[in-house]
Order: structure tokens, then sequence, then C-alpha cells
């Protein structure tokens, strides 16, 4: 436990100037926008009094240094404060925590899809190497692994809920129930299936074929072969011994693709109208929302951020060598 809470510390404090290079070059990114936030509420407005903008800059604290303006940025970001967003006429940081639920919602439904299902068939198809088990397996992750998410998306919709009508088309849940019942939450459940499978399946793919890799790469270590040696049976071995050193790849590859995850679910979220967080920046990118694009952008960032911190604490207890 103290090896694993040194680590979390050392990179922690790694992590900062990480952010603070974050927060810059999203700081960087506003300033190079044609405009600046008066002239967009301007616009907005349709006002042209000189001196009422001259006064809004000098409110918003446009009218100092460069520097002086990272520093207040900086100093909002840290308390959570994102900005104002003229067009939608309220801070960036509600906008964004009234579709956070949502994405969050969706890219754990992906997650669980793409680690679970990726870890399960991957181990299936190196238990089973060789077999019409592993050749359909194999076949069936270069399909998904191949396909658009967009296509696949669609190609769900079509089969799930236009030919079988198992499953609804677009959405969240319905609006005529009730939030809190057991019926609002199955429906929330219906309109997440096709979503979370669309989203998940590409990476399902990527970690099913690293984890059948790594899985065989195992096996033939001297480890394992002592393992036997002992008596251990082939159930234990894979479980205790094979598993656990494989998955190693896999955590790395969440790591690395986490942003790419919330940039896949941008395009998930437009083909199935889920009000999350990427059906907001797509909307900001086409509106020219600067400040809305710089909050999904920094929020989107912190997560990765994050989410690599996650990932090195659980190499440790995964694999303590790590850490020496």
């Amino acid at each position: 436990m103290k090896r694993i809470l040194r680590l979390a510390g050392v990179r922690i404090l790694q992590s900062v100037p990480v952010v603070l290079g974050i927060t810059l070059l999203v700081f960087v990114l506003l300033k190079l926008a044609p405009g600046d936030l008066v002239d967009v509420m301007a616009a907005e407005s349709q006002v042209s009094d000189i001196q009422l903008l001259e006064k809004m800059r000098a409110d918003y604290g446009l009218d100092k240094s460069l520097l002086v303006q990272f520093g207040n940025y900086a100093s909002n970001v840290a308390r959570a404060d994102l900005g104002y967003s003229p067009r939608d006429q309220a801070d960036v940081s509600t906008l964004i925590s009234q579709r956070l639920p949502a994405t969050l919602l969706l890219m754990l439904a992906g997650l669980f899809v793409a680690i679970f299902g990726g870890i399960l068939l991957g181990a299936i198809a190196a238990l089973r190497v060789g077999t019409w088990v592993d050749n359909v397996l194999s076949i069936a992750m270069v399909v998904f692994f191949a396909a658009p998410g967009f296509w696949l998306a669609l190609m769900l919709i079509v089969l799930f809920s236009v030919k079988l009508g198992w499953l609804p088309v677009s959405g969240l849940v319905a609006i005529h129930l009730t939030p809190g019942t057991l019926a609002y939450a199955i429906d929330v459940f219906k309109h997440l299936v096709l979503p979370a499978a669309a989203l998940g399946a590409f990476y399902m793919a990527i970690y099913a074929r690293v984890m059948r890799a790594s899985m065989l790469e195992v096996h033939g270590m001297d480890f394992i072969t002592t393992a036997r040696a002992k008596g251990a049976g082939e159930a234990r071995i894979a479980l205790r011994h094979v598993l656990r050193n494989a998955l190693l790849p896999v955590l790395t590859l969440f790591g690395l693709q986490l942003g790419a995850l919330l940039a896949g679910s941008i395009v998930i979220e437009s083909v199935f109208s889920w009000p999350g967080l990427g059906t907001l920046l797509f909307d900001a990118v086409q509106a020219r929302n600067m400040p809305v694009v710089a909050g999904v952008l920094l929020l989107v960032s912190f997560a990765v951020v994050v989410a690599n911190l996650v990932v090195d604490i659980a190499y440790v207890w995964f694999d303590p060598r790590i850490a020496a």
C-alpha cells in the first residue's frame, strides 16, 4: 500500500505541469479565435455602443495583459468556472454539468462492452486457439475493428429498431415517463443498449486481439510451466496466473484510448441523438461557440490525465515489479 501511495504522489506531481499546459493551450485557442467574449455578446445582442463594449471588456478583465488574463482564467478553471456562453445565456460549467451524466452513462456502458467483452472474447480465443471458436471470434473481431462507428450504429438501428422493433431508435428516455421509477430505468437501459454497443464494439475488437496475443505469450513462460509442474489445474493457471499478467497490455490501451473513446462518443451521440457532451460539443463547433468548445476540451483533457493516473496505479497492483 505504501508503494502505491508513493507512486500516486509522484504521478500527481507529474500531472501538475501537464494540467497547466493544457490550460495554457485552451487559453491560447480562445485568444486565436476571431473576436472575444464581448464581441460575441455584442453580436448576439446587436449592441454597437463602443463605450458600453469597453466597459464590458473591463468588467470581464479583457482589457488587461495576456499574462494577467491567463492568471485569471487559470484561477477560474481551478474553481470549476469554465466561462460564460453568450449564445446559451448560461455558464459553461452549468451546460456541461447538465450533459455530463448522459455522457458518463454512455461511456461507462461502452467501456463495459469494450473491456469485459474484449477480455472475455480474447481469453476464450486464447484458450481455444486453433479451433473453430478461435477462427470465428477472430473473424468477428476483424469485422468490428474495420467497421466505422457511424456505419455500425446505423446498421444496429436498422436491424434492432427498424426491422425487429426491439429497441428504440434515439434519445435517452421516453418523455412521458417519471424519473426515479422502475419503468424509467428500464427505458433508459433500452435506449442505452445500441449506443453502448456501437461505441464499445471497435475497442472490444482491439482488446480481444491484444488479450488473445498476450495470453498466448504468457502461456509459454517459465512460471506457467512451473505452476503446472506443481500440480496447479488449468483453470487456476488461466485465472490466477495467465489472465492477471495478460491484462497489462489491455490497461495500457485503456489509458491511451480514453481520449479516443470520448471523441468517438461525439459521433455516436450524434447518430442516436444522445443528449451528452458529444452533442453539446458538436453543436458548439457548428455555432462557433468557443467558450463551450474550450470548456469541453478542458474537461476531456483532465479526464484523460486522471485516467492515466489511475492506470499507472493499477499497473502496480497487477505487477508490483513496475514500482521498483
